[in-house]
């Protein structure tokens, strides 16, 4: 089947009290990896593409290579734009094929996080495709988003029904504790989400689909393996995969995974050289990492989203409503 927007999925998911997976891709192991685990356990997916992923595989290189996992897995596949700070951005993105868009204008005053969201939600709506936008601010770095402690705040949920009513927009980011990157808390610090926050914003917003972005649980197998091999990743930690699935029984419908794949690419990579110093061709140690990205996303499907299975019901739903 052809590419699909997440209005379908975040629907099934809303329902069945489970979450769709955002994994983001970068190369051809990577989508690889994902795709290879979601059709040995029938999920949808989110494969998005950040502004920093455009730039190092080259846009048209990274759509034909989701072209290729839709072709490969008849999934259900939406391809999505992460943290898309610009209308230019997200207007090239939805021009050039993209299923999905997220703007992020957290980082501007309220009224204008409006205005900007609304100017691409009504252009997207225009051609078919569904948008993202973000309230409240994470802290974290990836990419180009780079957020201080200081600077994060949590969302308050009295700003969630007008921003979504005046922007139209079709699902929201929300911050409620998780954070961009591998340190997400501090040494001794207890990783907490706010779900009185979440709570609230399902209350306000009912039957709408929130997103969590910096989900990621940096497991710690890799990390251990990374420290292991010539890696420094001291105070690594993420979110608590217990705490995820309680938030995908709940209003979050799509969460954000890209730090885990990163670790488990990572870590076999820097096995791989220090057992077979002799080894010089990448299929060699790439291979390794596509096996290590398949086992944490079938994993996440499984164990975590709650989305393993689920495909069948969402090509249904579309194709009904075509």
């Amino acid at each position: 089947m052809p590419l699909i927007t997440s209005k379908e999925m975040f629907k099934k998911a809303y329902e069945g009290k489970y979450a769709i997976g955002a994994f983001n891709v970068n190369n051809m192991e990577i989508i690889q990896g994902i795709v290879d685990a979601a059709k040995e356990e029938q999920a949808p997916l989110i494969l998005q593409v950040s502004a920093g992923a455009r730039k190092y595989a080259n846009a048209t290189y990274l759509r034909k290579m989701v072209d290729a996992a839709v072709i490969d897995s008849n999934l259900p596949i939406c391809l999505h734009l992460d943290h898309g700070d610009t209308f230019e951005l997200c207007k090239d993105c939805i021009d050039n094929g993209f299923t999905s868009v997220m703007i992020d204008g957290s980082h501007h005053p309220f009224e204008k996080n409006i205005e900007l969201a609304k100017k691409v939600a009504d252009y997207a709506h225009e051609r078919g495709v569904v948008v993202e936008a973000e309230l409240g601010r994470l802290a974290g770095i990836e990419d180009a988003v780079n957020v201080s402690a200081e600077d994060a705040s949590y969302t308050r949920p009295e700003e969630v029904e007008e921003f979504v009513t005046k922007t139209g927009v079709d699902s929201l980011a929300i911050a409620i504790g998780t954070s961009h990157g591998a340190y997400k808390f501090k040494p001794g610090q207890k990783p907490q989400l706010k779900f009185d926050i979440l709570e609230e914003v399902e209350r306000r917003l009912p039957n709408f689909p929130i997103v969590l972005h910096g989900a990621s649980s940096v497991p710690q197998q890799f990390v251990k393996i990374i420290n292991e091999n010539g890696g420094k990743m001291p105070d690594a930690i993420g979110i608590p995969e217990e705490m995820l699935r309680q938030a995908a029984s709940m209003a979050v419908c799509k969460i954000n995974i890209d730090s885990d794949l990163r670790l488990a690419c990572t870590a076999a990579i820097r096995k791989h050289f220090n057992e077979h110093p002799e080894h010089f061709d990448p299929r060699q140690y790439l291979g390794d990492a596509r096996a290590n990205i398949k086992e944490i996303v079938r994993h996440k499907l499984v164990n975590v989203l709650g989305c393993n299975g689920k495909a069948a019901e969402i090509i249904a739903a579309v194709e009904k409503n075509a």
